[in-house]
């Protein structure tokens, strides 16, 4: 089973996990937008109305005495668009139920949690389970774009450096290195000369890779297969990598992987976190450093390279061009502006005062 079918196949469990202890309509609701979202949707859509339910639960007094699979569709019948708008209020600053700690939501976290409202609203008012839709009523909480944090074509050059010497690390990182050195190089060359997402990286096998025509093939979000090019020095990296990853038996399970752990298994997503900001907080200081700052550092080079906004969406996997455009309008007001120095009406005058 691959990397892929894995992670669908546990998203899919926990998912039943979940919904074992939720009101019984939602089986219908996620059988509903089955078709048309993808397993880490679903999954992320039942934490968040695992949330909204709670929060009935805490703060209406006809349901303080029952139990979360005791909530109905007539109790959902009663809601308005105002307890929707307390609910993104109480999610701003709110103890989470199982784990007892606080927990806190900005924009980005308000706006996942009503869309996931919003979209149980909507499927059970179109099935005609419920006499009304408040949640269309409710304004999503405005997101303020913030600056692109990326790497400088400096700052990439010092990092590669440091992921090649280990000069910057703490003695007990340095140990690691030695292991790990090609591995990495190859890892974080790779994510800077692709600009693909983590989670397309550690889903690689080796029998992905094409050198016969430089490219990669990926599984995007939502499970579209994708072939990435690399050029010269992800290939030299990837090459010197291989030579060593031959010499490791893999755990069962993890035998087509190309990126192991010193465990021997698949690297995770939080371990390529982990890896990044060990080697970028050793050298490029204030900047906080993701491998998503990795992936903007590319699309802004390969953005400033070719000016061709379509391709950068293509190449980065974004459905929508305006979702690339958002992210490097910055640069495209930069290049409207030279745009002015182009074009000269009339030949400047040498005779005329200055």
């Amino acid at each position: 089973m691959s990397y892929h079918d894995e992670e669908k196949k546990r998203n899919t469990l926990r998912l039943r996990e979940l919904l074992a202890d939720m009101p019984p309509f939602l089986r219908d609701y996620f059988r509903g937008i089955e078709p048309t979202t993808a397993e880490r949707t679903r999954l992320g859509y039942a934490r968040d109305l695992r949330v909204f339910f709670h929060f009935l639960l805490a703060t209406r007094d006809s349901l303080k005495d029952r139990s979360m699979k005791e909530i109905s569709l007539k109790d959902l019948a009663e809601l308005g668009p105002r307890d929707l708008e307390e609910f993104l209020d109480y999610v701003t600053y709110y103890i989470g139920a199982e784990t007892q700690e606080e927990l806190a939501n900005g924009e980005k976290g308000k706006a996942r949690k009503i869309a996931a409202v919003r979209s149980m609203f909507k499927y059970l008012y179109r099935r005609e389970l419920l006499p009304s839709n408040p949640a269309e009523l409710v304004t999503t909480p405005k997101i303020h774009e913030k600056a692109i944090i990326k790497l400088d074509v400096d700052e990439i050059a010092i990092l590669l450096d440091e992921v090649e010497s280990g000069d910057k690390l703490t003695k007990q990182q340095q140990a690691f290195h030695k292991a790990n050195k090609t591995r990495d190089l190859a890892l974080m060359t790779l994510l800077l000369g692709t600009g693909i997402r983590v989670s397309e990286c550690v889903g690689l096998d080796i029998k992905d890779i094409d050198f016969n025509n430089n490219g990669i093939r990926i599984v995007r979000k939502g499970g579209n297969e994708a072939v990435v090019y690399f050029g010269q020095e992800v290939r030299d990296a990837l090459k010197a990598y291989l030579k060593d990853r031959q010499q490791i038996i893999p755990l069962p399970g993890h035998e087509g992987a190309l990126f192991l752990s010193m465990q021997k298994k698949r690297l995770t997503v939080r371990s390529v976190e982990n890896l990044v900001k060990k080697y970028s907080e050793a050298v490029i200081g204030l900047k906080h450093i993701s491998p998503h700052k990795l992936r903007s550092s590319y699309g802004t080079a390969l953005y400033r390279e070719s000016g061709d906004i379509y391709l950068v969406a293509d190449v980065l996997g974004h459905k929508d061009v305006n979702t690339t455009r958002r992210h490097y309008a910055q640069m495209e007001d930069d290049r409207r502006r030279n745009a002015a120095k182009y074009v000269k009406l009339r030949e400047d005058d040498p005779s005329s005062p200055e």
